[in-house]
């Protein structure tokens, strides 16, 4: 006979109770180990404060804090066949998928987002590594494209945040063709004479490095992201060396030329502004001269009598 439950009362009994607390609600710095209150971090763009470590960001909040007060509309994704080539390893591709589904709430792994950024209206795009690693399949191809096409037909700029563990190999070659799909889709873009500005967040590698990511006009990589095709130990293990420290990080491919610039996730929205009025040809806004000190002329140097 348990004496708690037959004899102390129910008010009692709840305190005893184990208290439910939320999963999230302190996260671990990856860096330092310091433990940050989520709410805080949210707050902060998912950008731990101290250590300016950059975690993963979903793509809605991305977009939320990338458009001008927090508005967007998003674009449709095509229908695509779910299952191609019936795959099936540990488990049904289409089970994976549900399940991809079920935890974020997405369809695939990109979203759409059509709206104004200090004024310009810009079509942005961008890759959920939640879903499924943010791999490259049939939908998330026709997906990036459908953007592609909407930026043409408004006559907008196309920014992409690339974040994806390469092509999906539940679609095999199907999925491969998505990397020639889309470098014709920045082609029609760049044809048009609109601007392409790609973002590169942590990680982005495989198919996605070879084909749309790295066809920018402009690429902006956030701090410590991995950008590269295959990753460091399969590079090791090929050529039998050790990589140079940082290898493949944002701050060493910017030294070594493969990005542009290396931008926090806090300056990303004022900076990827600039740049698109700058490729758009804005007009800036005229801005009043600072008021300068006059000073007196300087008195005429004496002469020397004795010269």
């Amino acid at each position: 006979m348990n004496w708690i439950t037959n004899y102390v009362r129910p008010k009692i009994n709840s305190m005893l109770g184990r208290r439910e607390v939320p999963e999230n609600l302190w996260i671990k710095d990856p860096e330092s180990g310091e433990m940050v209150f989520h709410k805080d971090l949210e707050e902060n763009q998912f950008v731990i404060p101290s250590s300016g470590y950059h975690m993963k960001i979903s793509a809605q909040d991305r977009l939320k804090h990338f458009f001008d007060d927090g508005r967007y509309d998003t674009l449709p994704n095509p229908k695509v066949a779910a299952d191609p080539l019936k795959f099936r390893d540990e488990k049904r591709y289409t089970d994976r998928i549900k399940d991809a589904r079920a935890k974020t709430g997405m369809d695939d792994a990109i979203v759409n987002g059509v709206g104004l950024l200090e004024g310009v209206k810009v079509v942005a795009t961008v890759q959920d590594f939640r879903f499924m690693g943010g791999s490259l399949g049939m939908a998330a191809g026709d997906a990036i494209i459908t953007a592609f096409e909407k930026a043409v037909a408004e006559r907008a700029p196309l920014v992409l945040f690339a974040a994806s563990g390469g092509a999906r190999m539940q679609e095999g070659i199907l999925s491969l063709m998505q990397l020639a799909r889309t470098t014709v889709a920045v082609d029609r873009l760049k044809e048009s004479g609109l601007p392409y500005i790609v973002v590169l967040t942590n990680p982005t590698t495989g198919g996605v490095t070879a084909s749309y990511a790295m066809l920018g006009d402009v690429h902006i990589a956030e701090p410590g992201a991995l950008i590269g095709f295959a990753g460091p130990r399969v590079i090791e293990q090929t050529i039998r060396e050790k990589l140079p420290e940082g290898f493949q990080r944002a701050e060493y491919l910017m030294e070594h030329g493969m990005v542009d610039m290396v931008v926090s996730r806090l300056e990303m929205r004022s900076t990827v502004a600039r740049l698109v009025k700058l490729l758009m040809k804005v007009p800036a806004t005229e801005i009043a001269p600072a008021k300068q000190e006059i000073l007196p002329p300087p008195a005429p140097a004496e002469t020397d009598k004795h010269a």
